[in-house]
């Protein structure tokens, strides 16, 4: 990265803003005045705006100098941070792992794929949840090790990223207790006689939902739709609708949400992938992840 300014003259100027004039920016600094003054000149020449302007005896901001300022206190206030974490880096060796969420995989889902990693002694775990097409660039970036996903990622040439699959989960409807003998009947064709909470398109899982509900002649009555596979959960649990959830996750579902698994959806499937920049991986935790041989996918 290229910058036409120096972060000393960033410094410089930080500490006038902060000092409230040259004089005793300079102090603090332990330079003279025209050295401080000269450097500020310096930056605001680069940036092409004048950040200070008289005002009386001393200086006050302008518009753009109030932007630096605040630019700066970020900088400076997480630079002061830098010897605490580099003292912690040396004293206690971490193991870090930074994942992207995609926000169409269900969050117990994630959990459930990261449970191989999560034992590793002084693990430091950063999981970022966004949508997959920002994750994605992110990941291209290195500023993440891994995406966890529910598709693969698109063909794209500007785009160096490999999918590579977790396996899959046949799908399950649950059901608060008040609607689980209703949508237990007859199944799947009661699924039209209860309310339904569906994900939204955000999740791969959306259009082929639809397309079961057109095999099988069904026209449901939709009371909600998330985003959020954990907000669905929840609304689920209070009773709002019967939903669609990955059995991987049965027994969270029942046991933590006191839902009631009414029947399988036949012919559905949830795919899992992590997408990483390499064809083969090479990170030792996601290779963790990945499904040892002789292991079933779902």
């Amino acid at each position: 990265m290229s910058l036409s300014y120096s972060y000393r003259h960033l410094y410089y100027f930080w500490a006038v803003a902060k000092e409230g004039g040259l004089t005793r920016a300079a102090e603090k600094l332990g330079l003279s005045v025209q050295t401080v003054s000269a450097q500020v000149r310096e930056l605001e020449q680069a940036l092409g705006a004048a950040l200070l302007k008289p005002a009386g005896r001393g200086l006050a901001l302008t518009e753009a100098g109030r932007a630096a300022l605040d630019v700066a206190d970020q900088i400076f206030s997480l630079g002061e941070t830098l010897p605490e974490r580099v003292r912690e880096a040396v004293d206690v060796p971490t193991v870090r792992l930074a994942v992207g969420i995609s926000d169409g995989l269900p969050k117990l889902v994630a959990q459930r794929l990261l449970a191989p990693i999560l034992d590793t002694p002084q693990l430091r775990l950063l999981c970022h949840e966004d949508e997959f097409d920002d994750l994605l660039g992110d990941l291209a970036l290195h500023r993440l090790d891994v995406v966890l996903a529910d598709r693969p990622a698109p063909a794209n040439p500007n785009l160096r990223v490999y999918s590579h699959s977790l396996g899959s989960s046949p799908i399950a409807w649950y059901a608060h207790p008040r609607w689980a003998e209703a949508a237990a009947r007859d199944f799947p064709r009661s699924l039209a006689d209860v309310p339904l909470l569906l994900p939204t398109a955000h999740a791969a899982l959306r259009p082929r939902l639809d397309q079961w509900f057109t095999g099988l002649g069904l026209r449901v009555r939709v009371t909600g739709e998330f985003e959020d596979s954990a907000l669905l959960a929840t609304f689920g649990s209070e009773g709002l609708g019967v939903f669609p959830a990955a059995l991987a996750v049965d027994d969270a579902l029942t046991a933590r949400y006191g839902l009631v698994n009414v029947g399988l959806a036949e012919g559905l499937a949830e795919q899992f992938y992590a997408v990483g920049t390499d064809k083969k991986i090479t990170h030792p935790l996601v290779r963790r992840l990945l499904p040892q041989p002789g292991e079933g996918g779902g």
